[in-house]
């Protein structure tokens, strides 16, 4: 086998190919590319011939388009901006709880820490909702109270009355004391939120005393709002700051360097601002309460309109007004549950030791809620929750 296939081999070395007939070589082409493979082959060839013949008669459809090349840098953060006086009077009505549901709720929030008061109650951190129960409205007399007031330039004004009679202790809470040491609250910076200013008046307890921001909206309303669940309530008077003008209250600061006349003006609008109210507050203030003339002038006008003033601890050695108080802790300097309950904790011991004490805090909710569950169970640790103006002075009494 092989040696014949040698020889043929042999035979036809160096001969000439042998010529085909055109017609047979057309025929075995078509033949091949009629073949499913080779077709789809030779599609694909024709196409890519095609581009390639398109540009290069053409040209790139874009070569005649103007371009630009241009260095794209990320800005740096902007720093945090520190808040001025009157954007922390009113944080939250700037937004610091515009995030809260109807309920009060912020969906967003998990984790929070959460801790057991000694009645077994819970109360979550600060970014949950109220949800200590409403409590039942023990009203008291709608404002404002005939004799009372007076026109004023920018709203009615308080005044002793031609029978005695004072706002400091007609729109107070009545208060019976049984024997048991007192504790106090007030909770502040009420009326610029209406998800925890609506919380804080029916979620406390009557007992617990609540301050208005004077540039609240619908700041009556409110008031009124309070008084018919019970509590007595009080305004917030802005005071220069250290730092100001860049820590700035707002319009109507009463500045340690003004006049008597410029006090007065200013407190006309904000002692008009709303009727029913025993007390004023201070918000800031430790740049005014250096001033001698500047708190003179102050406690002058209170006294003057059967006001009393409780200042939140800075200023318990200026004497003046009708009545006088001061807060002995302010219990939520740290918003967290186990703070604030650390604080209302020392606030009893103090008033065990002593008799009584006064506390103050801001409506945060975490707050809110934490007051209202501690407040729940001082009956049962041998306390008495009293209004704050049960714990005022008459000066010289």
């Amino acid at each position: 086998m092989f040696a014949k296939r040698q020889s043929v081999l042999a035979a036809t070395a160096g001969a000439p190919p042998a010529r085909r007939p055109m017609g047979e070589t057309l025929d075995r082409l078509v033949r091949v590319a009629k073949k499913p493979p080779v077709a789809v082959a030779g599609a694909g060839v024709l196409l890519l011939g095609a581009a390639a013949l398109f540009v290069t008669v053409l040209g790139d459809p874009r070569a005649g388009a103007p371009s630009a090349r241009v260095a794209l840098n990320r800005p740096a953060a902007a720093p945090a901006v520190v808040p001025t006086g009157l954007e922390a009077f009113s944080l939250d009505g700037s937004g610091l709880y515009q995030d809260l549901t109807a309920d009060g709720a912020d969906p967003t929030l998990t984790g929070e820490a959460v801790i057991t008061l000694p009645d077994g109650a819970t109360v979550s951190g600060a970014g949950a909702p109220v949800t200590a129960p409403r409590v039942a409205a023990r009203p008291l007399p709608q404002a404002p109270i005939a004799g009372l007031s007076q026109p004023g330039p920018d709203g009615p004004l308080p005044r002793i009355a031609a029978d005695g009679r004072v706002p400091a202790q007609a729109y107070a809470r009545p208060f019976v004391a049984n024997g048991n040491p007192r504790v106090a609250l007030i909770v502040g910076g009420l009326g610029l939120n209406a998800v925890t200013t609506r919380a804080a008046i029916e979620r406390l307890p009557a007992e617990v005393t609540l301050s208005f921001v004077p540039y609240a909206e619908g700041l009556q309303g409110w008031i009124d709002l309070a008084r018919a669940q019970g509590h007595e309530v009080m305004l917030e008077m802005p005071m220069e700051p250290s730092g100001y003008p860049a820590n700035d209250p707002g319009p109507y600061t009463l500045l340690a360097n003004a006049d008597a006349a410029d006090i007065q003006a200013k407190m006309n609008w904000l002692l008009g601002r709303a009727t029913g109210y025993f007390g004023v507050t201070n918000y800031l203030g430790d740049q005014f309460m250096t001033s001698d003339a500047g708190m003179t002038a102050f406690m002058t006008v209170l006294r003057q309109r059967g006001v009393a003033f409780l200042d939140d601890g800075s200023m318990s050695r200026r004497p003046g007004a009708w009545a006088r108080a001061s807060a002995n802790r302010i219990v939520d300097q740290q918003q967290s549950p186990t703070a604030i309950m650390g604080q209302l904790t020392a606030l009893e011991a103090l008033a065990k030791a002593r008799g009584q004490a006064l506390g103050t805090g801001f409506s945060y909710p975490v707050t809110v809620e934490a007051t209202a569950r501690w407040t729940a169970g001082l009956e049962a640790r041998g306390l008495q929750l009293a209004p704050a103006s049960a714990l005022a002075n008459r000066p010289g009494r």
